[in-house]
């Protein structure tokens, strides 16, 4: 039996020489050495007790060293699950606990906080810095490579990525090698990557976009990447003309318009802008084109499915809308209430089938049979429509998730955390429109009799209790939350009061 994943995406670069990951200021990484890599840190988990099927929970910083984790564990059929390097240790405890993890990879500074953590667990601990050293590297040094590729098939587990609604725990998002590969397979072709491509690769590591998205597709074109640490603008620029595409999140976008080095003559190597993760305004599209001639490719995804729609590549990229439904990916537009599907151009919950869609939410048989219908159709909880012409649009969420920066914020979660504090007493997190992040944070709050309420002293207090991208950007106090007939309280209400915080003129 083969190994599913492995032999597509790696097994047909081990022992070539051929770049993969180019580092400014550090050299290049070869495919091989890259893999050798991957196959010594398989041996190392392996050693450790670490089995196919386990899960093993990575929170460091983007390194070579880390992509080459991700790759051991497909090498060796382990359950692959990125957290985010900002959560801090209570947040990580929850997923780490409810995962099962049995290995624990961190940055060495966090290993004193977490290996508690580990212990209560069962986990094993080991350690990896963003400059590459640690327990982990340090072990693999010694190391043979592992005797074998495990076999895995298509429904085998290769990554849990945990997503959450704005009520309840945060689920485990189970996709399987087939899930990953058929993306893959879709994307290269829809995208047309070859191996002459050189992908500008500035994103995190730790979600679907930068590692099922960008590093999926270049392994298996078979072209590379330039591997910078995250996003830097004169980074960026400095690089492109070395690069023949990017995908990045608005921000990404906004930032490059800001800066008056942004123009044809820097963009002329290039052949595609990639964005996706939050929504890309119209303006920033038109502004975009104006200044370098390019039209950005704008996609629709998301932890459970992965990649479901793209403008198309030749043809009209139509900005605001999210293209078309990706080849072998079926899209329809439903009621909410009921699941009766909508005629087109009628406005309602998007739902996605196909071989992306994901296998289910761990440990929740309940929730997974709320949002997978018999038919196989997932309800992804975002409201669109499809217009004459077949352009997809998301016109909103049903769920009051806030995206900021390309990284998604539950705001339930924010909403314990303020409503612990002792002078608030009741919150209301949402998201509200930014010229630079797509949406920002805000929290309005009413207060405890008599407390004396100092909004600096309260942000300050939640910084060890919510990773930054969380944090809101301000705290607003008003007498009385907005409430409908049955008690909830109204945050379109609040959107729309405090819509123009952010926005010039607003």
């Amino acid at each position: 039996m083969a190994n599913h994943l492995y032999d597509a995406l790696f097994g047909p670069h081990e022992s070539t020489q051929t770049p993969f990951l180019l580092r400014p200021r550090q050299g290049p990484v070869s495919y091989g050495d890259f893999l050798d890599l991957a196959s010594r840190l398989a041996g190392v988990m392996a050693e450790h007790g670490i089995t196919a099927g386990n899960r093993v929970a990575v929170q460091v910083k983007k390194s070579v060293e880390a992509l080459a984790v991700y790759a051991a564990c497909v090498r060796a059929g382990m359950v692959f699950l990125p957290l985010n390097p900002a959560y801090t240790p209570a947040e990580v405890e929850y997923f780490v606990t409810d995962a099962e993890a049995a290995l624990l990879i961190c940055d060495p500074r966090s290993e004193a906080d977490l290996l508690p953590l580990a212990t209560k667990v069962g986990a094993k601990l080991l350690t990896l810095g963003g400059d590459g050293a640690g327990s982990l590297i340090d072990a693999a040094l010694g190391h043979g490579r592992a005797s074998a590729v495990v076999p895995r098939g298509s429904e085998d587990l290769a990554a849990f990525l945990y997503t959450s609604g704005t009520t309840g725990r945060s689920k485990g998002a189970m996709l399987t090698q087939g899930n990953l590969l058929s993306n893959a397979r879709t994307l290269v072709d829809a995208w047309r990557f070859t191996a002459q491509d050189v992908l500008l690769h500035a994103l995190p590591i730790f979600h679907t976009h930068g590692l099922f998205v960008a590093t999926n597709i270049t392994l298996l074109a078979g072209g590379t990447m330039i591997f910078l640490p995250g996003l830097d603008i004169d980074d960026l620029i400095a690089q492109m003309p070395n690069a023949t595409a990017m995908m990045g999140v608005p921000t990404f976008y906004t930032r490059l318009l800001a800066d008056p080095r942004l123009a044809r003559k820097l963009t002329a190597h290039m052949r595609l802008f990639v964005s996706g993760s939050a929504p890309l305004l119209a303006e920033t599209h038109a502004e975009f084109a104006a200044r370098t001639g390019h039209l950005i490719l704008e996609r629709y995804g998301m932890t459970e499915t992965n990649m479901n729609t793209s403008n198309p590549y030749e043809g009209e990229r139509r900005a605001g809308t999210v293209g078309f439904p990706l080849d072998g990916v079926e899209i329809r537009i439903c009621e909410a209430e009921t699941g009766r599907p909508l005629r087109q151009g009628e406005i309602g919950v998007i739902e996605v089938r196909g071989p992306n869609v994901f296998k289910g939410h761990w440990k929740m048989p309940e929730k997974t049979a709320q949002e997978l219908r018999a038919d196989g159709f997932f309800i992804t909880g975002d409201l669109g429509r499809i217009d004459a012409d077949g352009y997809v649009s998301i016109v909103g969420r049903a769920k009051d998730l806030i995206i900021a920066g390309g990284y998604n914020i539950y705001p339930q979660e924010v909403e314990l955390v303020l409503d612990d504090h002792p002078v608030i007493l009741e919150s209301a997190v949402v998201g509200v429109p930014h010229p630079d992040l797509g949406e920002a944070v805000i929290a309005v709050v009413t207060l405890r009799a008599d407390a004396v309420f100092d909004e600096g002293a309260v942000l300050a207090g939640l910084r060890d209790r919510l990773a930054r991208f969380k944090q809101p950007r301000r705290i607003l106090v008003i007498d009385e939350l907005p409430r409908n007939a049955m008690g909830k309280v109204q945050k379109a209400v609040l959107r729309a009061r405090f819509g123009g915080l952010f926005v010039p003129g607003g």
